[in-house]
Protein backbone atom coordinates (compact mmCIF):
# COMPACT_ATOMS: atom_id res chain seq x y z
CA UNK A 1 0.00 0.00 0.00
CA UNK A 2 1.58 3.26 -1.16
CA UNK A 3 -0.61 5.84 0.56
CA UNK A 4 -0.28 7.12 4.11
CA UNK A 5 -2.42 5.30 6.69
CA UNK A 6 -3.28 7.85 9.33
CA UNK A 7 -4.33 6.24 12.61
CA UNK A 8 -3.74 9.19 14.96
CA UNK A 9 -7.17 10.82 14.82
CA UNK A 10 -7.28 11.43 18.57
CA UNK A 11 -4.49 13.96 17.97
CA UNK A 12 -6.20 15.64 15.02
CA UNK A 13 -8.45 14.80 12.09
CA UNK A 14 -8.60 15.55 8.38
CA UNK A 15 -10.78 18.55 7.59
CA UNK A 16 -13.92 17.40 5.76
CA UNK A 17 -14.18 18.82 2.22
CA UNK A 18 -17.64 20.18 3.05
CA UNK A 19 -16.18 22.02 6.03
CA UNK A 20 -13.43 23.54 3.90
CA UNK A 21 -15.99 24.62 1.28
CA UNK A 22 -18.12 26.32 3.94
CA UNK A 23 -15.10 28.19 5.32
CA UNK A 24 -13.57 29.52 2.08
CA UNK A 25 -15.95 32.49 1.48
CA UNK A 26 -15.03 33.88 4.90
CA UNK A 27 -11.42 34.22 3.81
CA UNK A 28 -12.03 35.83 0.42
CA UNK A 29 -15.51 37.39 0.20
CA UNK A 30 -17.16 37.75 3.61
CA UNK A 31 -14.00 38.92 5.36
CA UNK A 32 -15.43 41.81 7.40
CA UNK A 33 -15.06 41.99 11.18
CA UNK A 34 -18.10 40.48 12.88
CA UNK A 35 -18.11 43.38 15.36
CA UNK A 36 -18.37 46.05 12.66
CA UNK A 37 -21.73 47.84 12.50
CA UNK A 38 -21.90 48.18 8.71
CA UNK A 39 -23.80 45.77 6.49
CA UNK A 40 -20.76 43.64 5.57
CA UNK A 41 -19.92 43.21 9.25
CA UNK A 42 -23.49 42.33 10.15
CA UNK A 43 -23.65 39.62 7.47
CA UNK A 44 -20.63 38.02 9.09
CA UNK A 45 -22.16 38.48 12.55
CA UNK A 46 -25.30 36.67 11.37
CA UNK A 47 -23.17 33.75 10.14
CA UNK A 48 -21.32 33.58 13.47
CA UNK A 49 -24.56 33.55 15.45
CA UNK A 50 -26.11 30.90 13.18
CA UNK A 51 -23.03 28.76 13.76
CA UNK A 52 -23.23 29.33 17.50
CA UNK A 53 -26.83 28.14 17.48
CA UNK A 54 -25.97 24.95 15.55
CA UNK A 55 -23.21 24.00 18.00
CA UNK A 56 -25.20 24.96 21.11
CA UNK A 57 -28.19 22.92 19.93
CA UNK A 58 -25.97 19.85 19.61
CA UNK A 59 -25.37 19.88 23.40
CA UNK A 60 -28.90 21.09 24.27
CA UNK A 61 -27.68 24.55 25.33
CA UNK A 62 -28.82 28.08 24.60
CA UNK A 63 -26.74 29.91 22.02
CA UNK A 64 -25.83 32.69 24.50
CA UNK A 65 -24.28 30.05 26.77
CA UNK A 66 -21.60 29.13 24.20
CA UNK A 67 -18.31 31.07 24.24
CA UNK A 68 -15.94 30.65 21.30
CA UNK A 69 -12.27 30.15 22.18
CA UNK A 70 -9.07 29.12 20.41
CA UNK A 71 -9.55 25.46 21.38
CA UNK A 72 -9.86 22.96 24.19
CA UNK A 73 -6.82 24.16 26.12
CA UNK A 74 -8.09 27.73 26.35
CA UNK A 75 -11.60 26.56 27.25
CA UNK A 76 -10.25 24.41 30.09
CA UNK A 77 -8.11 27.28 31.36
CA UNK A 78 -11.04 29.68 31.21
CA UNK A 79 -13.32 27.30 33.11
CA UNK A 80 -10.93 26.60 35.98
CA UNK A 81 -9.14 29.94 36.31
CA UNK A 82 -12.26 31.97 35.59
CA UNK A 83 -14.24 30.28 38.36
CA UNK A 84 -11.37 30.27 40.87
CA UNK A 85 -10.71 33.99 40.48
CA UNK A 86 -14.39 34.85 40.56
CA UNK A 87 -14.72 33.08 43.93
CA UNK A 88 -11.58 34.80 45.15
CA UNK A 89 -12.81 38.23 44.04
CA UNK A 90 -16.30 37.65 45.44
CA UNK A 91 -14.81 36.39 48.73
CA UNK A 92 -17.08 33.34 48.79
CA UNK A 93 -14.59 31.41 50.94
CA UNK A 94 -14.55 28.62 48.32
CA UNK A 95 -11.12 27.72 46.95
CA UNK A 96 -11.34 23.95 46.57
CA UNK A 97 -12.07 21.93 43.48
CA UNK A 98 -11.87 18.30 42.51
CA UNK A 99 -10.44 16.67 39.39
CA UNK A 100 -8.86 13.33 38.47
CA UNK A 101 -5.40 11.91 37.91
CA UNK A 102 -6.24 11.13 34.25
CA UNK A 103 -7.16 14.59 32.98
CA UNK A 104 -5.72 16.21 29.88
CA UNK A 105 -2.54 18.21 30.52
CA UNK A 106 -4.43 21.47 29.97
CA UNK A 107 -6.39 20.67 33.14
CA UNK A 108 -3.53 19.26 35.21
CA UNK A 109 -1.05 22.03 34.37
CA UNK A 110 -3.73 24.63 35.12
CA UNK A 111 -4.32 22.92 38.46
CA UNK A 112 -0.62 23.09 39.34
CA UNK A 113 -0.58 26.81 38.58
CA UNK A 114 -3.77 27.46 40.55
CA UNK A 115 -2.32 25.68 43.58
CA UNK A 116 0.39 28.35 43.55
CA UNK A 117 -2.39 30.96 43.63
CA UNK A 118 -4.02 29.44 46.71
CA UNK A 119 -6.33 26.81 45.28
CA UNK A 120 -6.81 23.52 47.10
CA UNK A 121 -7.21 20.60 44.71
CA UNK A 122 -8.18 16.97 45.20
CA UNK A 123 -7.00 14.55 42.51
CA UNK A 124 -9.28 11.52 42.39
CA UNK A 125 -7.94 8.03 41.76
CA UNK A 126 -9.40 5.83 39.03
CA UNK A 127 -9.71 2.06 38.80
CA UNK A 128 -7.74 -0.10 36.37
CA UNK A 129 -10.21 0.64 33.58
CA UNK A 130 -9.99 4.38 34.20
CA UNK A 131 -13.32 4.96 35.97
CA UNK A 132 -13.85 7.44 38.78
CA UNK A 133 -15.15 6.14 42.13
CA UNK A 134 -18.33 8.09 42.93
CA UNK A 135 -17.97 7.36 46.63
CA UNK A 136 -14.50 8.91 46.68
CA UNK A 137 -15.86 11.88 44.76
CA UNK A 138 -18.70 12.37 47.24
CA UNK A 139 -16.43 12.10 50.27
CA UNK A 140 -14.02 14.65 48.75
CA UNK A 141 -16.61 17.42 48.50
CA UNK A 142 -16.33 19.99 51.31
CA UNK A 143 -17.95 23.32 52.18
CA UNK A 144 -15.10 25.01 50.29
CA UNK A 145 -15.64 23.04 47.07
CA UNK A 146 -16.89 25.12 44.14
CA UNK A 147 -16.16 22.83 41.15
CA UNK A 148 -15.74 19.25 40.00
CA UNK A 149 -13.89 18.85 36.68
CA UNK A 150 -13.82 15.35 35.17
CA UNK A 151 -12.89 14.44 31.60
CA UNK A 152 -15.67 12.74 29.60
CA UNK A 153 -13.78 10.52 27.13
CA UNK A 154 -10.12 10.05 28.03
CA UNK A 155 -7.75 11.10 25.26
CA UNK A 156 -5.29 8.27 25.91
CA UNK A 157 -7.20 5.16 26.98
CA UNK A 158 -10.67 6.07 25.68
CA UNK A 159 -12.62 5.41 28.89
CA UNK A 160 -15.95 7.28 28.94
CA UNK A 161 -17.22 8.45 32.34
CA UNK A 162 -20.91 8.40 33.32
CA UNK A 163 -21.60 12.13 33.26
CA UNK A 164 -25.22 11.74 34.27
CA UNK A 165 -24.35 10.06 37.59
CA UNK A 166 -21.53 12.49 38.32
CA UNK A 167 -23.72 15.46 37.38
CA UNK A 168 -26.54 14.26 39.63
CA UNK A 169 -24.15 13.97 42.58
CA UNK A 170 -22.71 17.44 41.96
CA UNK A 171 -26.20 18.93 41.78
CA UNK A 172 -27.18 17.27 45.06
CA UNK A 173 -24.02 18.64 46.69
CA UNK A 174 -24.53 22.11 45.16
CA UNK A 175 -21.16 22.24 43.37
CA UNK A 176 -20.54 23.14 39.75
CA UNK A 177 -19.63 20.40 37.27
CA UNK A 178 -17.27 20.89 34.30
CA UNK A 179 -16.24 18.28 31.76
CA UNK A 180 -13.60 18.26 29.06
CA UNK A 181 -15.51 16.67 26.17
CA UNK A 182 -13.06 17.36 23.34
CA UNK A 183 -12.64 13.67 22.50
CA UNK A 184 -16.27 12.64 23.02
CA UNK A 185 -18.14 15.56 21.40
CA UNK A 186 -20.42 14.27 18.58
CA UNK A 187 -19.31 10.68 19.35
CA UNK A 188 -21.13 10.21 22.67
CA UNK A 189 -24.26 11.74 24.17
CA UNK A 190 -23.55 15.22 25.47
CA UNK A 191 -26.64 16.91 26.92
CA UNK A 192 -25.90 19.72 29.36
CA UNK A 193 -29.38 19.57 30.88
CA UNK A 194 -29.77 15.81 31.19
CA UNK A 195 -26.23 15.40 32.52
CA UNK A 196 -26.36 18.45 34.84
CA UNK A 197 -23.33 20.06 33.22
CA UNK A 198 -22.54 23.63 34.24
CA UNK A 199 -19.48 24.07 32.01
CA UNK A 200 -18.34 21.99 29.05
CA UNK A 201 -15.25 22.15 26.86
CA UNK A 202 -15.50 21.17 23.18
CA UNK A 203 -13.36 21.74 20.11
CA UNK A 204 -13.33 21.40 16.34
CA UNK A 205 -10.23 19.62 15.10
CA UNK A 206 -11.14 16.26 16.65
CA UNK A 207 -14.34 16.13 14.53
CA UNK A 208 -13.00 16.96 11.03
CA UNK A 209 -13.19 20.70 11.58
CA UNK A 210 -10.35 23.26 11.54
CA UNK A 211 -7.70 23.73 14.22
CA UNK A 212 -7.62 26.85 16.38
CA UNK A 213 -11.31 26.97 17.31
CA UNK A 214 -13.16 25.58 20.30
CA UNK A 215 -15.88 26.58 22.71
CA UNK A 216 -16.79 26.63 26.38
CA UNK A 217 -20.39 26.13 27.43
CA UNK A 218 -21.12 28.21 30.53
CA UNK A 219 -24.60 27.78 31.96
CA UNK A 220 -26.56 31.00 32.12
CA UNK A 221 -26.06 32.80 35.44
CA UNK A 222 -22.61 31.39 36.20
CA UNK A 223 -20.05 34.14 36.74
CA UNK A 224 -16.40 33.86 35.74
CA UNK A 225 -13.47 36.24 35.46
CA UNK A 226 -12.27 36.49 31.82
CA UNK A 227 -8.70 35.52 30.98
CA UNK A 228 -8.52 37.91 28.04
CA UNK A 229 -9.64 41.52 28.35
CA UNK A 230 -10.33 43.94 25.54
CA UNK A 231 -13.41 44.83 23.52
CA UNK A 232 -15.82 42.63 25.46
CA UNK A 233 -16.44 40.04 22.74
CA UNK A 234 -18.24 36.77 23.45
CA UNK A 235 -20.66 38.21 26.00
CA UNK A 236 -17.81 39.91 27.89
CA UNK A 237 -16.23 36.55 28.64
CA UNK A 238 -13.53 36.30 25.96
CA UNK A 239 -12.32 39.43 24.18
CA UNK A 240 -10.69 39.30 20.75
CA UNK A 241 -11.77 39.39 17.12
CA UNK A 242 -13.64 36.17 16.36
CA UNK A 243 -12.04 33.49 14.22
CA UNK A 244 -14.92 33.61 11.75
CA UNK A 245 -13.73 30.96 9.23
CA UNK A 246 -12.96 28.66 12.15
CA UNK A 247 -16.40 29.20 13.69
CA UNK A 248 -18.12 28.52 10.37
CA UNK A 249 -16.04 25.36 9.89
CA UNK A 250 -16.70 24.20 13.44
CA UNK A 251 -20.46 24.50 12.95
CA UNK A 252 -20.32 22.68 9.61
CA UNK A 253 -18.35 19.81 11.17
CA UNK A 254 -21.02 19.54 13.89
CA UNK A 255 -23.82 19.75 11.34
CA UNK A 256 -22.53 16.87 9.21
CA UNK A 257 -21.65 14.57 12.13
CA UNK A 258 -23.98 11.56 12.18
CA UNK A 259 -24.72 8.23 13.85
CA UNK A 260 -23.94 6.21 10.71
CA UNK A 261 -20.30 7.33 10.73
CA UNK A 262 -20.02 6.62 14.46
CA UNK A 263 -21.39 3.10 13.99
CA UNK A 264 -18.91 2.45 11.17
CA UNK A 265 -16.01 3.66 13.33
CA UNK A 266 -17.18 1.55 16.27
CA UNK A 267 -17.35 -1.61 14.13
CA UNK A 268 -13.82 -1.02 12.83
CA UNK A 269 -12.61 -0.40 16.38
CA UNK A 270 -14.08 -3.69 17.59
CA UNK A 271 -12.57 -5.61 14.66
CA UNK A 272 -9.16 -4.09 15.31
CA UNK A 273 -9.30 -4.81 19.05
CA UNK A 274 -10.43 -8.40 18.48
CA UNK A 275 -7.60 -9.12 16.04
CA UNK A 276 -4.80 -7.27 17.82
CA UNK A 277 -5.51 -9.08 21.10
CA UNK A 278 -4.74 -12.36 19.34
CA UNK A 279 -1.08 -11.33 19.45
CA UNK A 280 0.49 -12.98 22.53
CA UNK A 281 1.09 -10.78 25.61
CA UNK A 282 -1.07 -7.97 24.31
CA UNK A 283 -3.42 -6.05 26.59
CA UNK A 284 -6.19 -3.53 25.94
CA UNK A 285 -5.98 -0.48 28.20
CA UNK A 286 -9.18 1.25 29.26
CA UNK A 287 -12.83 0.28 29.13
CA UNK A 288 -14.72 -1.76 26.53
CA UNK A 289 -17.75 -1.46 24.23
CA UNK A 290 -20.09 1.46 24.95
CA UNK A 291 -17.87 2.66 27.81
CA UNK A 292 -15.04 3.36 25.37
CA UNK A 293 -14.65 6.08 22.76
CA UNK A 294 -15.68 4.65 19.41
CA UNK A 295 -12.39 5.57 17.73
CA UNK A 296 -9.86 4.68 20.45
CA UNK A 297 -7.64 1.59 20.71
CA UNK A 298 -4.88 1.69 23.33
CA UNK A 299 -2.84 -1.49 23.69
CA UNK A 300 0.26 -2.69 25.54
CA UNK A 301 2.76 -5.04 23.94
CA UNK A 302 4.56 -6.42 26.98
CA UNK A 303 8.37 -6.34 26.94
CA UNK A 304 8.64 -4.25 23.76
CA UNK A 305 9.38 -0.55 23.32
CA UNK A 306 6.56 1.56 21.89
CA UNK A 307 9.04 3.84 20.07
CA UNK A 308 10.46 0.82 18.22
CA UNK A 309 6.98 -0.35 17.23
CA UNK A 310 6.06 3.14 16.08
CA UNK A 311 9.27 3.48 14.04
CA UNK A 312 8.67 0.18 12.25
CA UNK A 313 5.06 1.16 11.52
CA UNK A 314 6.25 4.48 10.10
CA UNK A 315 8.39 2.60 7.57
CA UNK A 316 5.09 1.31 6.18
CA UNK A 317 3.65 4.86 6.29
CA UNK A 318 1.36 3.90 9.17
CA UNK A 319 1.04 6.70 11.72
CA UNK A 320 -0.04 5.97 15.29
CA UNK A 321 0.78 7.54 18.65
CA UNK A 322 2.67 6.35 21.70
CA UNK A 323 0.34 8.40 23.91
CA UNK A 324 -1.16 11.87 23.95
CA UNK A 325 0.14 14.18 21.21
CA UNK A 326 0.08 16.99 23.78
CA UNK A 327 2.80 15.37 25.89
CA UNK A 328 4.72 13.17 23.42
CA UNK A 329 7.21 15.96 22.64
CA UNK A 330 8.09 16.14 26.35
CA UNK A 331 9.33 12.54 26.35
CA UNK A 332 7.70 11.79 29.70
CA UNK A 333 5.79 8.72 30.83
CA UNK A 334 2.01 8.90 30.76
CA UNK A 335 0.26 10.01 33.95
CA UNK A 336 -2.86 8.21 32.69
CA UNK A 337 -1.11 4.84 32.38
CA UNK A 338 0.40 5.33 35.84
CA UNK A 339 -3.04 6.09 37.25
CA UNK A 340 -4.50 2.82 35.94
CA UNK A 341 -1.48 1.03 37.46
CA UNK A 342 0.06 -0.52 34.37
CA UNK A 343 3.18 -2.54 35.05
CA UNK A 344 6.41 -1.02 33.78
CA UNK A 345 6.90 -3.66 31.07
CA UNK A 346 3.33 -2.98 29.86
CA UNK A 347 3.71 0.79 29.98
CA UNK A 348 6.86 0.77 27.85
CA UNK A 349 5.10 -0.95 24.97
CA UNK A 350 1.92 1.12 24.65
CA UNK A 351 0.61 2.46 21.36
CA UNK A 352 -2.60 4.40 20.73
CA UNK A 353 -4.44 3.76 17.48
CA UNK A 354 -7.28 6.17 16.76
CA UNK A 355 -9.47 5.87 13.69
CA UNK A 356 -11.98 8.11 11.89
CA UNK A 357 -14.82 8.04 9.38
CA UNK A 358 -12.17 8.03 6.64
CA UNK A 359 -10.49 4.86 7.93
CA UNK A 360 -11.22 1.80 5.75
CA UNK A 361 -11.35 -1.95 6.36
CA UNK A 362 -8.47 -2.31 3.91
CA UNK A 363 -6.34 0.05 6.02
CA UNK A 364 -7.20 -1.80 9.22
CA UNK A 365 -6.32 -5.15 7.64
CA UNK A 366 -3.02 -3.73 6.38
CA UNK A 367 -2.20 -2.34 9.83
CA UNK A 368 -2.98 -5.70 11.47
CA UNK A 369 -0.83 -7.54 8.95
CA UNK A 370 2.14 -5.24 9.59
CA UNK A 371 1.83 -5.00 13.38
CA UNK A 372 1.85 -8.80 13.65
CA UNK A 373 5.02 -8.96 11.56
CA UNK A 374 6.65 -6.19 13.58
CA UNK A 375 5.96 -7.85 16.93
CA UNK A 376 7.23 -11.16 15.59
CA UNK A 377 10.40 -9.45 14.36
CA UNK A 378 10.97 -7.66 17.68
CA UNK A 379 10.42 -10.92 19.52
CA UNK A 380 13.14 -12.60 17.42
CA UNK A 381 15.52 -9.70 18.09
CA UNK A 382 14.88 -10.00 21.85
CA UNK A 383 15.80 -13.70 21.75
CA UNK A 384 19.34 -12.98 20.60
Amino acid sequence: MNKIIYLDNAASTKVDERVLKAMLPYFSKEYANASSKHEAGQRVRDAVESSREIIAKKINAKSNELIFTSGGTESNNLALKGLFFYNKQAKTGKNHFITTKIEHDSILETCKWLEEQGAEITYLNVDKKGFVDLKQLESSITKKTFLVSIIHGNNEIGTVQDLEKIGKLCKEKNVLFHTDACQSFTKNLLDVKKQNLNLTTINSHKIHGPKGIGALYIREGIKIIPLIHGGGHEFQKRSGTENVPGIIGFAKAVEISNKKDIEKIRNLRDKLISEILKIPNTKLNGATKENRLCNNINVSFSDFESEAIMAYLEKYKIYVSVGSACQSHLNKSSHVLKAIELKENEMNGVIRVSISKYTTKKEINYFLEKIKKIIYKLKKINLY
